[in-house]
């Protein structure tokens, strides 16, 4: 079946009306709560497109939601983060569902003139997909529960010169709390966590071990991330966490090991390996390795020798 065209929400007036509910209180900040929503039931497949930033904590909802890779069923209640022009797609929800939560909506223009208009692009969660939704402990939901009533409660106030100061403070600080508890669950989500680093380790074999590298050059980050069903910033984040390593050192890594098992155990030149290695020129190859290692593809071999 055709993937539906998206239906883009350009406002968040625009998102209530959708809603069923009554225009906002404050044009360019919203906070919904799932069990007020008028959605209808609907087991097609939606998809929808916002020009502002959607943030969701949202529990009970058993149809599968998409975005990104894979999809991912709301059993368990979550956080997610969805950027301007992002798709979101999925299935409206059930009357089985038992939908709690909220919603937090927020236009790019409440963010003029601040630090956090230039700094909220800097959140790599907002590229995570579903599946790579934060996973909150109880205090931790108690806490960022607390700022979405801070946020509510300040717009609900009259509204004032102060009012974008400490709304936009507001939610600069349920980002770093957000912030800090991925940079958590990179750390106690250890057998998912885990898993993903034994993927990329034979993902990255079974490509060195393969003509891929010499006809398609080495692995880009996009590509590892792509087979591994996981954004390229989350990937990031979670080998820079456990690893201390980047995605591209990790591919720049299983190249050296796979250069000096050549260098010490074939007759090949140095040129033919760094063709092998889906090098186009020799200088670039004995660039990197000296790089990693302090000696030069030659010097390696001869001391090896």
């Amino acid at each position: 079946m055709a993937t539906p065209k998206p239906l883009r929400i350009k406002t968040i007036t625009e998102g209530h009306r959708i809603l069923g509910l009554p225009k906002p209180e404050h044009p360019l900040i919203s906070v919904l709560n799932y069990a007020a929503l008028q959605m209808p039931e609907n087991t097609e497949e939606l998809s929808v497109m916002f020009d502002f930033y959607y943030i969701s904590l949202k529990r009970g909802f058993r149809n599968k939601l998409f975005y990104g890779q894979q999809t991912y069923d709301f059993d368990e209640g979550m956080m997610y983060f969805v950027a301007p022009a992002q798709l979101l797609r999925g299935a409206g929800p059930s009357p089985e569902d038992d939908l709690s939560g909220w919603i937090l909506l927020i236009h790019p223009d409440l963010l003029w003139g601040t630090s956090l208009a230039k700094k909220i692009k800097q959140y790599e969660f907002f590229s995570y997909a579903v599946n790579e939704a934060l996973f909150l402990s109880d205090k931790e939901e108690t806490l960022i529960n607390g700022i979405i009533e801070n946020i509510r409660t300040e717009y609900h106030s009259n509204i004032d010169r102060f009012s974008q100061d400490i709304l936009v403070s507001h939610l600069e600080t349920l980002l770093n709390y957000a912030e800090r508890f991925y940079q958590r669950q990179f750390i106690t989500r250890k057998k998912s966590n885990h898993q993903v680093l034994e993927r990329l380790e034979k993902l990255l074999s079974d490509y060195f071990n393969s003509e891929d590298l010499v006809t398609k050059g080495l692995p880009t980050v996009q590509y590892i991330s792509d087979n591994l069903n996981v954004s390229a910033g989350y990937l990031r984040g979670l080998l820079k966490t456990l690893t201390g390593q980047s995605t591209q050192q990790h591919i720049h890594e299983k190249l050296i090991e796979k250069a000096k098992e050549k260098l010490s155990t074939t007759d090949l030149t140095v040129s033919e390996i760094a063709y092998d290695l889906g090098f186009e020129h020799l200088q670039s190859f004995s660039k990197l390795f000296k790089s990693k290692t302090n000696v030069s593809p030659l010097e390696f071999r001869q001391a090896f020798n």
